[in-house]
């Protein structure tokens, strides 16, 4: 059976997106050569990324660019090379490479991706889509960056939860700029 994880940026108010659904924020301490490390590490895995429409597009307008493969070539080739879903009733189609467009039944696809073989799968971003997969308990990693920054406002992956979600923390990791890496089992 493939694992699911999550991996996000969060605050230190717990949104992993400003009020208007931006990013920004998260790219403050790019420039600790330990934490950039880490990134390229994570990037270069050979399992498939999972993206809501919103996402989906984010990463598609920035890793197939010349910017994105000079400023981070290693993470810009694992993000190409990576086979990729994104969910999206919206969508009408995926160009970005290796990318399946998947249109209805999130719940039914995740489960049979999850029965196949094959390598493990990461959620970016995609804050419906975790909560979603949330209260299916379909995840099976939960890894955040948390990010020195307080926003006051914004979007937390978990909305709309209809109990509370208690994970066990399995591993940790603090950088030199400040971020701290935690991974929770549920």
């Amino acid at each position: 059976m493939r694992k699911l994880i999550v991996f996000n940026h969060v605050t230190l108010d717990g949104y992993f997106v400003d009020a208007n659904g931006q990013f920004r924020w998260g790219y403050d301490g790019n420039d600790d050569p330990e934490y950039q490390a880490f990134v390229a590490e994570n990037a270069s895995g050979d399992g498939a990324l999972v993206f809501g429409r919103k996402t989906y597009e984010l990463m598609a307008s920035y890793w197939p660019t010349a910017v994105a493969d000079q400023h981070s070539p290693a993470v810009a080739a694992g993000m190409n090379n990576m086979s990729k879903v994104v969910f999206s009733k919206t969508l009408n189609e995926a160009t970005w490479k290796n990318t399946r467009l998947v249109k209805t039944g999130l719940i039914a696809e995740i489960r049979k991706m999850k029965s196949d073989s094959g390598p493990g799968m990461a959620i970016l971003g995609s804050g419906s889509i975790v909560a979603q997969l949330a209260r299916e308990n379909l995840i099976d990693e939960y890894q955040m960056m948390l990010d020195p920054v307080v926003l006051g406002r914004g979007r937390t992956m978990f909305e709309a939860l209809p109990e509370p979600l208690k994970l066990k923390l399995i591993r940790s990791r603090t950088f030199k700029n400040g971020k701290v890496y935690l991974c929770y089992t549920p």
